[in-house]
């Protein structure tokens, strides 16, 4: 496995989100230890995002651990290697499964590479993601934020991030069109880094990909 990248403006975006919120300063300061990472493997962390499509966290890490059983080296010439069934088998369901060859069959046939990303914004990456069988706007976001450590991605479509915006600041239901018109502007430019304190509020468990 490669080396956890973290994000060299983590730092200055804590600093900014603490001096002008109140409660992202509560949340910053209770979990000082806590940074969002990437292991710099795009196929890698995206397979891994849609293992956790719709799960809790403790079910993905489960999962995940048995599907590394199976495949070891976690390439797309690996994986495409396994059937559908093989997958099935460490408990993936057989939409997952096929959504997992999918993206496998993608990177195959493109061989991308770092500098593929570099040259696309935070749109362009969600549009282009999304046109892979069983990847979502939701899993492209995941993508943004922990293989390229956007700082600016406010994934509103996410229940953990509703459900902390609710808990936090809010103090009832949130949806969507709410979360992206009353917040995303507040933690603008730093968005995923307010969205990864939130996650943190609601699960001891830091989430990961």
């Amino acid at each position: 496995m490669s080396k956890v990248i973290y994000p060299d403006y983590w730092p200055i975006a804590i600093c900014e989100l603490a001096q002008r919120d109140e409660v992202m300063a509560r949340l910053i300061q209770s979990y000082p230890d806590s940074a969002m990472s990437s292991r710099g493997q795009p196929f890698y962390t995206l397979i891994r995002s849609v293992v956790g499509q719709q799960i809790s966290v403790k079910a993905a890490d489960s999962i995940w651990a048995r599907f590394e059983l199976l495949v070891p080296k976690v390439t797309p010439q690996h994986v495409l290697a396994q059937s559908v069934e093989s997958l099935r088998g460490v408990g993936l369901s057989a939409r997952k499964a096929e959504y997992i060859h999918a993206v496998a069959e993608f990177f195959a046939q493109k061989r991308i590479g770092q500098a593929y990303w570099a040259r696309r914004s935070d749109l362009e990456i969600i549009e282009e993601l999304s046109g892979i069988r069983g990847i979502g706007r939701w899993t492209a976001e995941m993508f943004l934020m922990f293989t390229l450590l956007r700082p600016n991605v406010f994934p509103v479509d996410d229940i953990g991030l509703l459900r902390g915006l609710e808990k936090n600041y809010h103090g009832e239901r949130v949806t969507p069109k709410v979360a992206k018109a009353l917040y995303f502007d507040r933690f603008s430019p730093w968005a995923s880094v307010a969205t990864w304190y939130l996650w943190r509020s609601l699960d001891p468990v830091e989430v990961q990909y």
